[in-house]
């Protein structure tokens, strides 16, 4: 009997521990200041926010042919500023990069402790923060068959390594190199103050397969992560990334940590930073933590649910323009935006309903829910945009009719005064609130029709002969190669 009270009390401790593992482990998603243009820039800690990251890996500054990196953090007043910020946007610091080594030889720069010195200093006024990024990508490839340069490279890692462990720190290093010969560089090293800071791209680039090598490599091996490839597509649409077995294997080597987000960007828009930063954060989250739920609950039940995915294809067409579809925030524009098309078709089902017994008293009831739900739905919007997105949001739900019709005035009569221009402008504005509200894409375009006519009648009384405007306006379009 005591024999099987030690068997369950050891299969409870062991239980419990195991337990206790899975709870401890945790995944952060963070993206890096130089690629999201924001290196060592107060503003990368809003923008962080907004695209739905728990923090960013700050880098150190250029470096080029400086002694030093170009690294405001040594102003401790500019430090202490930015560590507010951040901790005011709930904004972690999870990495230091001295990204300047992606183009700098680390054997070339014998001040390199004054540089590693000068990013340890920068992690302590930023909280402390425990991993720091140091690409070899500068040494070139050729230093893991040179004897004599990787010689070199492994005795300044090691000093490099032995500071960090003093300081409490590691340093992730980014090497060429697959598991088995990243762990032969460890050892040569032989300091824990060094560690691999893993990078998807180069275990796809090489054609290795990224769980194998993981686990090949070991938790304990793995500082942090660059989790994305090279420029291309988003993560979630890259074939060359499976990314649930990535997590898979990840949760069965116990690891916890930053995954960063480096690259990935979509090729056709990658200059847009809030949507490729914000949709490879969102699909990281969705993978390795359960991502946030919108603020603003969708109200889609009972509704058709082709219907549903309709509206907010066409709900993500103004977010788009917003270039937020992929956020936190944009989530939340989205339910907005479709909410509304999901009430105009409720109202506009209900008139046609009441229609068939009383017409006047339909019409009635569905103009007083219109205008109460009109400011309502504009009060809605307030919540999450400025002013002038919300007016954009206004123009998509509209085809940008204002724009269009206001700049072909303009182009069709060069010679409008300021004041005719106002008035223009005004009643297309106007025309605007209406159209967002009609039930179709031609009664939209029919509320428009109505204002153009009463624009065209105010230009006719201010001496315009319109006829002869437009007849000289299509000419000039042909003769600059354009069409109408």
């Amino acid at each position: 009997m005591k024999k099987y009270r030690i068997f369950f009390i050891g299969l409870f401790i062991s239980l419990s521990a195991g337990v206790e593992m899975l709870m401890a482990q945790s995944y952060q998603i963070g993206v890096c200041d130089w690629m999201i243009l924001k290196r060592q820039k107060l503003g990368e800690f809003d923008l962080a926010r907004q695209l739905g990251s728990d923090g960013i890996e700050m880098d150190m500054g250029a470096l080029g042919q400086r002694e030093m990196f170009d690294n405001k953090m040594r102003d401790d007043r500019e430090a202490a500023h930015f560590k507010h910020v951040a901790d005011s946007l709930g904004i972690q610091i999870g990495a230091i990069a001295m990204s300047g080594f992606y183009a700098q030889d680390l054997t070339k720069r014998d001040n390199y402790m004054a540089l590693v010195d000068d990013c340890f200093d920068t992690m302590d006024k930023m909280g402390g923060t425990r991993v720091a990024f140091l690409p070899l990508g500068g040494c070139g490839n050729d230093w893991t068959t040179d004897k004599v340069k990787r010689a070199v490279i492994v005795k300044r890692l090691h000093d490099i390594g032995e500071t960090a462990k003093s300081r409490g720190k590691v340093v992730g290093i980014d090497t060429p190199l697959d598991a088995k010969s990243n762990l032969k560089l460890l050892k040569e090293i032989k300091s824990n103050g060094i560690a691999i800071f893993y990078k998807f791209q180069t275990i796809v680039e090489n054609g290795w397969d990224i769980p194998k090598d993981l686990k090949q490599l070991g938790a304990k091996n793995i500082c942090a992560i660059h989790a994305s490839n090279t420029d291309r597509v988003w993560l979630r649409n890259d074939s060359t990334i499976n990314m649930p077995a990535i997590k898979k294997v990840l949760d069965e080597m116990g690891w916890n940590g930053w995954l960063f987000v480096e690259r990935s960007r979509d090729t056709t828009m990658v200059r847009n930073v809030k949507m490729n930063y914000g949709a490879n954060v969102r699909y990281l989250k969705e993978i390795f933590n359960s991502y946030p739920e919108p603020e603003v609950k969708i109200d889609s039940e009972g509704r058709d649910a082709d219907y549903v995915n309709t509206i907010i294809g066409r709900a993500q067409k103004a977010t788009d323009e917003l270039g937020i579809t992929w956020t936190p925030l944009g989530q939340n524009v989205v339910n907005i935006i479709a909410n509304r098309y999901f009430k105009l078709n409720d109202i506009y089902a209900e008139r046609d309903s009441l229609k068939q017994k009383d017409k006047k008293l339909a019409e009635a009831l569905c103009d007083s829910k219109l205008y109460r739900s009109h400011y309502g739905f504009i009060a809605d919007l307030s919540m999450y945009l400025k002013e002038q997105d919300i007016v954009k949001v206004k123009d998509v739900m509209t085809f940008n009719v204002v724009k269009v019709t206001y700049d072909a005035h303009c182009d069709m009569i060069p010679t409008l005064k300021d004041e005719e221009k106002q008035q223009i402008m005004a009643w297309l504005i106007e025309a605007r609130e209406l159209a967002i509200d009609a039930e179709s894409s031609k009664k939209k375009h029919e509320v428009f029709g109505k204002y153009k006519g009463r624009i065209n009648n105010y230009l006719t009384r201010r001496g315009y002969d319109l006829v002869k405007e437009r007849e000289a306006w299509y000419e000039r379009v042909r003769a600059r190669g354009g069409k109408l």
